[in-house]
């Protein structure tokens, strides 16, 4: 199996119930924005649960980030601008879970 050198960045996360769709979507595109502040951030997705096994265990997001290296997410977790953002963000959070991986390819014969 060939390993990438990228690491993503995967935050599960269950919102609050009363938040309206409008306070998610301003939390969802403050989360975007942060690819374009803090550099070592090389990407960004985020979609919701639409798996038909219920097995996300509350979960309704999914969010996933792109970085070049661990370091590069230790630089992010750090920085400035992302600490006032998840402190902002983990007030409107029921549950969250996070990982962390390197990629790996499976060499199909």
């Amino acid at each position: 199996m060939a390993e990438t050198e990228a690491v993503k960045h995967v935050v599960l996360a269950k919102f609050k119930e009363d938040l309206t769709p409008e306070k998610v979507e301003e939390i969802i595109n403050g989360y975007a924005g942060l690819v374009s502040l803090i550099e070592p951030m090389k990407d960004f997705h985020w979609g919701t649960d639409v798996s038909i096994e219920n097995l996300h265990q509350g979960f309704t997001h999914v969010f996933v980030s792109t970085f070049e290296s661990t370091e590069g997410i230790a630089e992010y977790v750090s920085h400035p601008v992302h600490v006032e953002f998840a402190n902002m963000f983990l007030q409107h959070l029921d549950k969250i879970l996070v990982i962390d991986y390197k990629p790996t390819t499976a060499k199909l014969s």
